[in-house]
């Protein structure tokens, strides 16, 4: 465990992992996201400048919870956000059904062995018998 600085506030913490940030701006933080959440729920067609308007949040905080998944935005909203792969239309993330799903075959595929082909002249002469000379 390393003792860090917050990123937030500069108060020195037991890290552990994820964000540089101290227990008590996680609580703020989280607190914050509830707001907004709340808020996008009830006010379907907001902008996400509207929702940092309204909410007091930066643009950036916001465009973190929705690549996170954490935040989604209603089919009707006018907040399009764009796959990161293909380009096409998706309400939260990074990226759209299709390509997670390609990505996780092609993952998947990376992780399987190929199976080593036997070669022809291999098998031939496994009947074979080895024969050694011996000079003398």
């Amino acid at each position: 465990m390393e003792v860090k600085n917050c990123r937030k506030c500069g108060k020195m913490f037991n890290y552990v992992s994820g964000p540089q940030v101290c227990p008590a701006c996680k609580e703020v933080a989280e607190k914050k996201f509830q707001e907004v959440k709340e808020y996008v729920r009830e006010h379907k067609t907001a902008s996400i400048t509207q929702i940092c308007e309204d909410c007091g949040v930066e643009n950036k905080q916001v465009q973190q919870w929705v690549r996170e998944e954490r935040l989604v935005f209603a089919d009707d909203s006018p907040v399009k956000l764009s796959c990161e792969l293909c380009g096409a239309q998706i309400r939260t993330g990074r990226y759209c059904d299709k390509c997670k799903k390609e990505t996780a075959n092609n993952i998947s595929a990376a992780g399987k062995r190929p199976e080593a082909p036997v070669s022809r002249d291999r098998r031939e002469s496994s009947s074979h018998k080895m024969h050694t000379f011996h000079n003398g």
